[in-house]
């Protein structure tokens, strides 16, 4: 059941936009009384709707989008800002895509193919950013990597057998063993039951394509069938219930081999004990005295860059060109996004994030967008260091709060700028959670982590329309994507405000959001809500109209 609610908007009256010349900004609603409130939208969204429906406005379109497209209309219209440099940290970037390629950073202090370190920074060639995982695609999961290292030292022993000084190392390759066993478990158990599934299917929707003569059909079409044999019943029976999850069946039948691929591939890399992935680059990932590693192709080495979909995604969602009748329109103009892969198929490793970071921050990133993350980490340190030296150099982290639908505050997760619940150690640190598109109840992503104390703000994250790679377009959802919505708001900020630090657009973000006082369901479990505004921080919906109100205000 849907709870109705009312919505406090800002309250902040007409104020002056300060830049090239003064312009009157429309006040912003007052705190509204719930018969004031706009009302839910009930109607299933337009495409059109739902492509864009991160950018839309909830008072002006019943839906919980960001504000952005009101932003550009109402208060920036022509106004022309400062250049801001946006790093992606993730799989890699398709950077000859129509949509980002006249985005991306260029270093213009590099001559382009010389193989020569020209502006003396340490990594050759880097023209759009830098790649510290080299050809590396597969990767281990952490705890995987934990065990394999530990395996020989600790295997068959028990607590009461190892010195006190190696107690606290043993208890890590415990626990690191046994979540391997259960997701292992999982995992098996799921490619099994998603391969029947396929095994079913297929051949029911080749049995009945033939027989009705079209490759899509109704469920009208299949109990309009006269006369159907035992067999032929039974593939209706089972192409009737599956209609019900799809509007057709060869799309539900590529999502379901998805899976397979998907599950059967994390039992060939992530959980696979015996093969050291990093061995390609021929780096030590426990020794951090070399950031110079890696190479420049920041796409990665798959021609067909399937590894490089991520980070395509989220770059486009951050800054895909706005106005050029191609594709989507990104959050911000006036970006350059930077690429810095370094984020594999599995978990990262802390010594790639840690100097990702440093290069993003080195090379003029002033937002930094981080839409990754793990549940064990070996050098912490050195990734908490990279988030202090980007604070201290006023650059903003935007990071994914993370999809296992978790409460934040009960578990630790990397990257974070909290040292252990509580101890932050950066102002300029920003962890974003991931709304729906549906204003109610189910406002929160069902996959969302949260936390009143770890988690910052929400961001659209759900069905996500952006750039993928080879001049594609696709729907993807996770707190992947809320943070690259929040991060093009921040980018948007900073050029347009570009006196205010980043300790100021952080605040300014969670100040100016919109603030929801209803219960929402947590984790997709019905059972378990809490009201919207204990979930966060700030209690708040990130919203560009209000943020620029607020920093005009600034």
């Amino acid at each position: 059941m849907k709870t109705k609610s009312n919505i406090l908007f800002v309250t902040l009256t007409a104020l002056l936009l300060t830049g090239c010349g003064s312009t009157i900004i429309p006040s912003l609603s007052m705190a509204m009384e719930e018969s004031q409130a706009p009302a839910a939208k009930t109607a299933k969204l337009t495409e059109a709707e739902l492509k864009s429906w991160s950018l839309k406005d909830l008072q002006n379109d019943t839906i919980p989008g960001m504000g952005v497209e009101r932003t550009y209309q109402e208060i920036i219209k022509d106004k022309v800002g400062k250049k801001v440099i946006v790093a992606v940290v993730d799989s890699g970037i398709d950077i000859e895509h129509e949509d980002l390629k006249n985005v991306m950073w260029v270093n213009e202090k590099e001559i382009p193919g010389n193989g020569v370190d020209d502006d003396k920074n340490g990594y050759i060639d880097d023209i759009h950013g830098w790649n510290f995982l080299g050809d590396i695609v597969q990767e281990n999961m952490e705890y995987v990597r934990i065990v394999r290292k530990l395996k020989p030292k600790y295997e068959g022993k028990t607590q009461a057998s190892v010195s006190a000084v190696d107690s606290a190392e043993f208890a890590l390759y415990e626990k690191a063993n046994q979540e391997l066993s259960k997701e292992t478990t999982q995992t098996t158990a799921n490619l099994s039951r998603y391969s029947g599934m396929l095994g079913r299917l297929k051949p029911a929707h080749a049995a009945m394509s033939k027989k009705l003569g079209k490759p899509e059909y109704s469920k009208q079409d299949l109990s309009g069938i006269e006369n159907p044999e035992e067999k032929e019943k039974e593939q209706i029976a089972i192409l009737t219930q599956m209609l019900n999850y799809s509007n057709d069946i060869p799309s539900l039948i590529k999502q379901i081999q998805g899976g397979v691929d998907y599950f059967q591939g994390r039992l060939d890399s992530h959980f696979d004990t015996s093969t050291d992935f990093r061995g390609v680059i021929g780096d030590d990932p426990d020794n951090n005295q070399n950031p110079y590693y890696g190479n420049n192709d920041v796409a990665g080495p798959d021609p067909k860059k399937a590894d490089a979909k991520h980070g395509t995604h989220v770059a486009g969602i951050i800054a895909a060109q706005r106005n050029n009748d191609l594709g989507i329109d990104g959050v911000a103009q006036n970006v350059q996004i930077m690429a810095v892969r370094a984020v594999p198929d599995g978990d990262e490793y802390d010594k790639d994030i840690a100097n990702a970071i440093r290069y993003a921050v080195d090379n003029g990133a002033k937002v930094i967008n981080t839409s990754f993350g793990k549940y064990y980490s070996t050098h912490p340190q050195w990734v908490w260091d990279a988030i202090v030296y980007a604070g201290e150099n006023d650059v903003l982290i935007v990071n994914a709060a993370g999809n296992e639908g978790l409460d934040l505050d009960n578990k630790q997760v990397y990257p974070n700028d909290q040292v252990g619940v509580g101890a932050e150690i950066s102002d300029t640190f920003l962890t974003v959670g991931a709304l729906n598109y549906n204003y109610g109840s189910d406002l929160l992503a069902n996959f969302s982590n949260y936390g009143k104390v770890t988690v910052d703000v929400f961001g659209p994250g759900v069905k996500i329309w952006a750039t993928t790679p080879l001049n594609t377009y696709e729907y993807l959802q996770g707190t992947s994507m809320a943070a690259p919505n929040v991060a093009g708001v921040a980018a948007m900020l900073r050029s347009y405000y570009p006196k205010l630090s980043a300790k100021q657009v952080k605040q300014i973000l969670m100040d100016s959001g919109l603030s929801v006082k209803m219960d929402v369901v947590l984790g997709g479990d019905p059972e378990n809500k809490n009201n919207f505004e204990n979930i966060s921080t700030s209690g708040k919906m990130v919203n560009m109209y209000n943020a620029f109100i607020m920093a005009s205000r600034m």
